[in-house]
């Protein structure tokens, strides 16, 4: 497969499961601030998803419509929902040749739901939730698609490739972002209602409920979201399918080039996996995930400058 194609494909992934790990976060959000009293605010998700300045960020953080208006349909953000979709669906038709027809469906549909007027009157005036589910409804058939369309060829490498290093990185950055309810053991902090709204945005309340019978704390929270193998959400979970689809690069590889990159994901992996709860206290936790942000941006690196001949 040529490189540049290759390359289109691993960031159509990447732009897709972006996509959807937002739209999860801020539909729960969402849920947030209207359901409790002492909502925490919408500033860190505009530090996140957004490119205003801390000035601008003050002003539209009051109110929610903006706040939806800017992370899932502003045009002029270049981390916004729509430009992810844009991108995703211009990749998709730079590389048709190399997916199925029903994905590229898939993603013109997404394009063309996004933009339509219906979804965000819904999004920001009567029904954001409803809005947001439509979105996020069309990002599940996109990926559907892709698993049930879709040859197991090298193009297929790619876009798993492309989607579990992005959910290593979203999943890191959102424990980054709520590193604060890691910090102590208080009580009242490990009851917080961050917690159960940080495992809502990752997917993972229903199975944390069945591990740990029920009982949330900011220990259990932790080591789900970190160790658990059977979580698809989790840190180790998405090493885990990283290194399953490197090695399916191995025959169609520069040896050099497979080596390296199968050598940073397990540097990764292992990382994680060596690594105990007792590490993550205070500001350990804090330094442990930038370390890990680390190693996938190098994994990222890899890519680029030996498989994609951007280096």
């Amino acid at each position: 497969m040529l490189s540049r194609v290759a390359d289109t494909i691993y960031w159509l992934a990447r732009y897709m499961e972006r996509t959807q790990a937002m739209l999860q976060v801020i539909r729960i959000q969402y849920i947030a601030s209207q359901d409790e009293p002492h909502y925490w605010g919408w500033q860190p998700l505009l530090n996140t998803y957004g490119d205003l300045s801390d000035k601008e960020i003050a002003k539209r953080a009051p109110h929610t419509p903006q706040v939806l208006y800017h992370l899932v349909f502003d045009r002029e953000n270049a981390a916004s929902a729509y430009r992810n979709i844009v991108q995703g669906r211009e990749n998709a038709r730079a590389v048709q040749d190399h997916i199925s027809k029903e994905v590229w469906q898939s993603l013109n549909d997404y394009y063309h739901l996004i933009r339509h007027d219906a979804v965000a009157h819904q999004t920001l005036g009567e029904d954001p939730v409803s809005g947001l589910d439509a979105l996020i409804q069309q990002g599940v058939l996109y990926v559907g698609t892709v698993q049930n369309t879709m040859p197991r060829d090298e193009g297929y490498i790619y876009l798993k490739l492309g989607k579990f290093l992005e959910r290593a990185l979203q999943t890191a950055d959102l424990l980054r972002l709520n590193q604060h309810l890691f910090a102590t053991e208080n009580e009242s902090v490990a009851g917080a209602p961050e917690l159960r709204y940080l495992l809502y945005g990752l997917l993972g309340y229903e199975l944390y409920i069945k591990t740990y019978q029920g009982h949330l704390e900011a220990r259990s929270v932790l080591e789900l979201v970190l160790y658990n193998a059977d979580f698809p959400h989790s840190l180790i979970y998405s090493l885990g399918q990283l290194l399953r689809y490197c090695e399916r690069l191995k025959d169609k590889s520069r040896p050099e080039s497979y080596e390296h990159l199968r050598f940073l994901i397990g540097k990764a992996r292992t990382t994680v996996a060596y690594s105990t709860l007792q590490d993550q206290k205070g500001e350990a936790l804090e330094k442990f995930l930038a370390q890990v942000r680390s190693e996938l941006l190098d994994i990222t690196t890899a890519l680029s400058s030996s498989f994609f001949g951007n280096g």
